[in-house]
Order: C-alpha cells, then structure tokens, then sequence
C-alpha cells in the first residue's frame, strides 16, 4: 500500500525515522505575530532562520532554530506529533507548553543504530550464503594479526593504515549495506564502527568480543593469540 512509506517504524524493521527540524518559537500571547510570520514565510518567500534569529525567544535562535535530527520520544508531545506529521519542508504551527512554534522538517533519515552482535548469532548468520551476498565484513586488525587468525570474506582495513583507507570510505564500502566490524577484543572495531556510522553508515554491527570471542565460544577451528 502506498501508505506504507509514511507509516513509522518501517514494519518489521524497527528502524525509526529521525528528522531534521528548524523552529522558531514565540510567547503564548504572540499568536497574532505567528501567524504574521508564518505569512512571511509562505507568501514572500522569507527564510524561516532568518526569522528564527529575528523573532525566536528558544535558544535555538543561535543557530538559526536548528534543533538537528531528532527521532521520537525526544520532544513534548505536541511538537514531536506536529513535526511527524508534516510534509517535508512545509511550515507548520502546533503549541506547547513552551508557546506556539513554527516548525519546518527539513530533511529525515532512517536512525543510524549502532549494534553489538553476539558470537553466537554472528556465526548462524555467517553460515548463509545469502547473508555474505547482502553485507560487508570488516576486520579492522593488523595484517600479521590477520595472518595468525582470520574469518573467510572479510575485508582487511587495518586501524594503524587509517590515514590510507578513511577518506575513500564511501568508495569502497556502501553506507547502505549492513556492515559488520571486527578486530581481536572488540575494541578497535567499536572504534571504526562509531566512525563508520558518523560517515553516514546507516546499520553498523560490532562483534562483541572480536575474533577471540567468537574462536572461544563459537569455532574451535579458530586459533586464538
């Protein structure tokens, strides 16, 4: 159904939406100077920002109303269901406690979610075909480390050659695929699987424990160092 798109959480994904919005927020008792600014805004073409900086009594005025991305459950209820609701880059009012807003949702996203995956389930997942097809696998260790112990399909981004590999991220990896990072303890990989997500990597996993955790608990045939 075409409705799907719009429905929140995706079904079955449990990825949430997060937005990006600009307000500017007036006095209970300003609701006529709202209205003039929304005016403003609509029909002369004016910037909400600009407007922002001008007129708003929040301390997002700074940045010209920039809230960031926000995701649910962040906001008073009045303005978070105002901000859901709104079409993409059109202005709408709602009020709360605070006053009444303008608010304007200028971009959104699915949230980027940082997840650790256990051994165990790691390994159900690496013995399906299908699954190395769809993802990347990344190990984040040296290559005499790798030499000692290493999982088939990864691919070896070693953390000491950051300076080689980081600025063409997004040329060699996909920020759309699930991408799945590990080194020896799972410490270095959260690292990377923190700067991954700040490059606009959307589902990032971390294998608890790295390569040690998973020969221990899951496949002997690993040797461990």
């Amino acid at each position: 159904p075409a409705s799907s798109a719009l429905s929140s959480p995706a079904s079955g994904s449990g990825v949430e939406r997060e937005l990006l919005v600009q307000h500017l927020l007036v006095k209970e008792g300003d609701a006529n100077l709202l209205v003039d600014i929304q005016r403003r805004i609509t029909r002369e073409g004016e910037d909400l920002g600009d407007l922002a900086v001008e007129y708003s009594i929040c301390p997002s005025k700074q940045e010209g109303g920039l809230l960031g991305w926000v995701k649910k459950g962040q906001m008073v209820p009045e303005f978070e269901e105002a901000a859901f609701t709104a079409p993409l880059n059109k202005v709408v009012r709602c009020k709360t406690q605070f006053g009444w807003h303008l608010l304007q949702v200028l971009s959104e996203r699915e949230e980027c979610v940082l997840r650790e995956i256990q051994p165990k389930d790691f390994h159900v997942k690496f013995q399906d075909p299908t699954f190395l097809e769809e993802v990347q696998l990344i190990d984040v260790r040296e290559p005499d480390e790798v030499a000692k112990a290493s999982l088939p399909s990864f691919e070896v981004f070693p953390l000491r050659q950051f300076g080689t590999w980081g600025p063409e991220i997004t040329t060699k990896l996909d920020p759309q695929k699930d991408t799945y990072v590990m080194c020896h303890h799972g410490m270095r990989s959260l690292q990377v699987a923190k700067w991954l997500q700040s490059q606009g990597f959307q589902r990032v996993f971390n294998l608890t424990g790295g390569i040690h955790a998973y020969a221990t608990m899951v496949d002997p045939t690993v040797p461990t160092y």
